[in-house]
């Protein structure tokens, strides 16, 4: 709050902050555990692991990483979220809404981020890597297809481990705190339909992406950080493989 604050260009010191926190009992919500959604289809070939845990690139679109979640409907039963955030300033470049947890709907995220980056006039080539957990969705014919379709070479961890895919853990678990709780600002009545879940979603992705202040970017959106760094570069210089 103090950082976003100095943002807007509201001089005021971080003690005070603090201060006015703590007199009205206000604090940071927590993130819950999550329902585990990978279930791995125990015939389907997997890729290698090309990432090893190490979530760090040196450019946007080397490196992404991909996961879903359930999502408790009002009128009972789930949704289904599916991210795909790219790991240079984490800003999340494809997400899909499904009543479904078939493979389409994973695919549909994945076509979402090429698209994004050919909008930006920077397509992603064969040097960018998708990273998943061993979940039956990720390691299907199918989306191998859409894999390559997209100009990206699969990643897959080890299954039951959260590790190997922590920074896609830590995306959804920010979403469920942020976005899905009761109570959050972007929830703002009981989600009943595809279109409420679809709803909530974009504008949280659209906060997060422009605006949500990130500790590890020097206290900067995602969106920003990638502004950033294309500044600085010239796009006709291919970036350096994630190692």
């Amino acid at each position: 709050m103090w950082a976003y604050l100095r943002r807007q260009g509201i001089e005021v010191a971080r003690c005070t902050v603090e201060r006015l926190m703590r007199a009205n009992g206000w604090r940071g919500v927590t993130r819950a555990r999550t329902i585990r959604t990978t279930i791995a289809d125990p015939a389907a070939s997997r890729a290698p692991d090309l990432v090893r845990r190490n979530f760090t690139a040196s450019a946007p679109g080397q490196l992404h990483v991909a996961d879903f979640t359930y999502v408790p409907l009002a009128p009972g039963g789930f949704g289904y979220t599916a991210f795909v955030i790219d790991a240079y300033a984490r800003l999340i470049a494809g997400w899909e809404c499904s009543l479904s947890k078939e493979t389409a709907f994973v695919q549909r995220a994945i076509r979402q981020a090429a698209a994004l980056r050919r909008r930006q006039g920077r397509p992603l080539d064969a040097a960018a890597i998708h990273h998943s957990d061993a979940g039956g969705q990720y390691t299907s014919v199918r989306f191998a297809e859409t894999l390559l379709l997209a100009g990206m070479t699969a990643s897959v961890g080890t299954v039951r481990d959260a590790y190997d895919n922590a920074l896609a853990e830590t995306t959804i678990g920010l979403y469920k705190t942020e976005c899905i709780r009761e109570g959050s600002s972007f929830c703002t009545g009981p989600v009943r339909t595809l279109a409420d879940l679809e709803g909530i979603t974009s504008a949280w992705v659209h906060w997060y992406n422009t605006s949500r202040l990130m500790h590890r970017l020097g206290r900067r959106p995602p969106a920003e950080a990638e502004a950033e760094y294309y500044a600085h570069h010239d796009d006709s210089q291919p970036a350096a493989a994630h190692t």
